[in-house]
Order: structure tokens, then sequence, then C-alpha cells
């Protein structure tokens, strides 16, 4: 069969979350695009997906123009409260507005953001399509060598190859770019259930249970997503009664939720294994968005706003070399967005792989927490931190700490070591 050969200025491979968010952006900047998605059904969805969008986030979704569009789809602006060993803490407000995300099913976001992606102009999406090889040009990449529908070999050619194909992204290890990868000490296992009453309403309860986690997140369509995260040394004997297992873990909860009279909409699924990679995210010719650049611990919920955001980076850091089609600032344009990117995921991969080793709180942790339940005002500082608005270098300031301290120092009651026997009522608000 005889192999066609298309010219573009940025091929991107996959059409889900960071692929089709960039393949808008750099489109609007007047450039051509080939959005390549392996499944054929644009309404295609990932299916193993915590499907939390952090606020980091919500500004690009904005400037794209969908953030009223999932609203409209069901999305549940999100924030709640989180319990630990002292109590209940909230996730703090922002005085700028910005403190929420959205919780919205990836089976609803991810035909919304591809469809939106299909019919913007100058982007020429190809699905049933996927990746064969990577071609290269004085040992810079060029372009791919693909197989679309009906096992057409497609050859493309780009200033600029995008890998937004996940964790397990074939396009970085085409490349061969340099990674790690840290063991994640926890499995996960989570469900969906129906009309769930929570003793928040419509915000999020999380369970910090040190070295368990656990979330209740209300979705779209009368929809809440339960998941559990615990140690691997249990794994065994959870697997043993999944569903059961899985009951009788909320049961157990400070103000978890009743299961036992609501409708269970999906099968309990699984991630066992769930390592954390983070891989360099240039190369000449190459850049990597989403969990093929960064693939973080999904306890935190962050992947896709991480993808969201890298996206919107890269446009902005190589737009203008590309229209420029000059390749040595293009060059220069992706070490600025490499830097952007390590700036603001490097320290936290690092201490979320350290915190996925199934460790309890670390000091930081334990006073700014502690101190954050007997004083709701902390929340201005716990509360951005934990939905990724802070940076993780900004955390905790100085006059928090020295708030915290005083706070902890001149509480009456000391906070208690272990789970309360009984179930706390939740603060007011």
């Amino acid at each position: 069969m005889k192999q066609s050969v298309s010219h573009y200025d940025v091929i991107i491979v996959g059409a889900s979350v960071g692929g089709c968010t960039a393949a808008i952006l750099f489109a609007r900047q007047g450039l051509r695009v080939a959005l390549l998605e392996r499944h054929q059904d644009i309404n295609a969805y990932k299916k193993v997906c915590t499907h939390y969008l952090q606020p980091n986030a919500v500004p690009t979704l904005q400037r794209l123009g969908l953030a009223d569009e999932i609203e409209a789809a069901g999305a549940i602006r999100n924030g709640g409260q989180a319990w630990t060993r002292w109590g209940w803490l909230g996730a703090g407000a922002r005085k700028d507005g910005k403190s929420y995300g959205y919780s919205i099913r990836r089976e609803v976001l991810d035909p919304i953001l591809r469809r939106h992606a299909a019919a913007t102009p100058g982007v020429d999406f190809r699905p049933g399509t996927t990746l064969r090889e990577l071609v290269y040009v004085n040992n810079r990449i060029a372009g791919i060598r693909a197989e679309g529908p009906d096992r057409q070999q497609l050859e493309l050619r780009a200033q600029l190859v995008v890998g937004a194909d996940g964790r397990n992204s074939r396009t970085a290890e085409l490349a061969g770019v340099p990674s790690q990868v840290k063991t994640n000490n926890r499995f996960m296992y989570f469900a969906y259930f129906r009309n769930l009453t929570l003793a928040t309403g419509q915000r999020n309860q999380v369970w910090y249970l040190e070295p368990e986690v656990a979330y209740a997140l209300p979705n779209d369509d009368g929809l809440t997503l339960l998941a559990c995260a615990l140690p691997k040394s249990k794994l065994a004997e959870f697997k043993q009664d999944v569903p059961g297992n899985f009951i009788r873990f909320f049961d157990r909860l400070p103000n978890g939720p009743n299961l036992r009279a609501v409708e269970q909409v999906s099968e309990v699924l699984g991630m066992l294994d769930i390592a954390l990679i983070s891989r360099r995210p240039i190369a000449p010719g190459l850049a990597l968005v989403g969990d093929a650049a960064v693939a973080p611990d999904p306890v935190w919920g962050q992947g896709i706003g991480w993808a969201i955001q890298a996206a919107e980076w890269l446009v902005e850091a190589a737009a203008e070399a590309l229209v420029e089609a000059h390749p040595e600032k293009l060059d220069q344009a992706l070490e600025r967005y490499r830097q952007q990117q390590q700036a603001a995921f490097g320290g936290r991969f690092v201490r979320d792989a350290d915190f996925a080793q199934v460790r309890p709180f670390n000091l930081f942790e334990r006073l700014m927490y502690s101190a954050a339940v007997r004083d709701p005002g902390l929340g201005q500082y716990t509360g951005p931190h934990t939905t990724r608005l802070a940076h993780i270098r900004h955390f905790p300031p100085f006059k928090a700490i020295i708030r915290a301290l005083w706070v902890n120092l001149t509480h009456r009651e000391q906070p208690s070591g272990s789970l309360p026997r009984q179930r706390r009522r939740l603060p007011a608000g």
C-alpha cells in the first residue's frame, strides 16, 4: 500500500485532555496541527481515573471557552473538607475566587474536549491512528510514521511532535527520553454510587488515615466516586473479597457515607500498580505533556489539572518559534517549557513519591494540619497547597509556621494520635 506524506507544524500523539488542549491553543496561533488518537470512537474516554480536576487548570479551561460547557454538562465545582487525626479541616478559600476546580467523569469531559479540538480551524483530527515510529532528520525528531484506519500507512512531518499519550507513552519510549520511576506502595480501588448522601452535601470528603487515604467526590449525573488507597501489604487480604471489603472500609470512616441503602452503578475497579513516573519532557523536536511527562500519584487527583496546565505552558513557550519556523528558537522555547514544568511539578513529584512510600504525615504537615483544625484561618495556607494553587516552595510560609506553632502551643487539648472511636460531627459551613 502506497505511503502518503503530510506536512504540519505540530503533530500531537494522543487526543486526551493534554493533547486536545495543546491542539486547540496551537491552532489558535495559526499553526497547522495533526491530532492523532488511537481510538476510532470520538466518545472514547479514560476509564481508570479519579475524574478530579484541580483548581490550577480552571483558568486554562476558561480561556479554552469550555468552563461553561462542562458546567452545563453537570460538572460539580469541587471543594470540601478533609479528615485528619486531629479532626476536620476545610479546603480554605482564596480571596481571588479561584479555589474551586471541577469533578466530572471522563466519560463526559473527554468527548467535550475532543469534539472542541476537532472543530477548531487548523486541527486535523485523525481518529483510529496509531504511532509506529519517529522520523529523525539530522538527529532531530521531524515527524512520525503511523498506521491509520484500514491499516493505512502514514508519514507525517512537522517541526514539533508532542507526546500526549499517557503514562505508558509510546512516544517517550521511542524517543528514549530519560525518566525516573518511583514505586507506589499503595493500591487503589474505586466505584460509583448514585444519589449518595454525604455529610458535606455536594462538597468532597477526604480522609487522611495515615497510611490509608479515602475520598468521596460528587460528580455529574447524581453520581459520587468513592475511592480508597491502602498499603500494598493489605492487597492480598483485600482481594479475597473486593466488593465486601470496599463497603466495610467506608463503614468505619468518621462521617463516612452509608453505602448499604444506595445504588452502586459500577463494579469496584482497581489500580494495583501505580508507579510515579517523571520523564525529561523535551528532546530536539519533541515535547511531552500530561502523564507522558509526569504521571503522579492519583491519590492527589492532580493528573488532569497538570496535563491541561502544562499544555498551555508548552503553547505559550513554543508558538512564536513555530510560526517563525526557527529550529534554534524552538529549542530555546522547549528548554523554557522544561524549566517551567520542573519548577512547578518537580518538587511535588518528589514529595508525592515520598508520601507514596506509606509514611505518616511529616513534621510540617502535622504542624499545619493540626493547627488548621483548631484555627480555620490557617485554611488560607493549607487549602491552596492541597488544591495545587500554591507553589510547593511556598508551603508553609514563615508567618503560617509561627501562627501554627502558637495555635498548637496555646490549645488546651492535645491532638489524638488515632482515629476517634465515635464519629465526629462536621463543622458547620
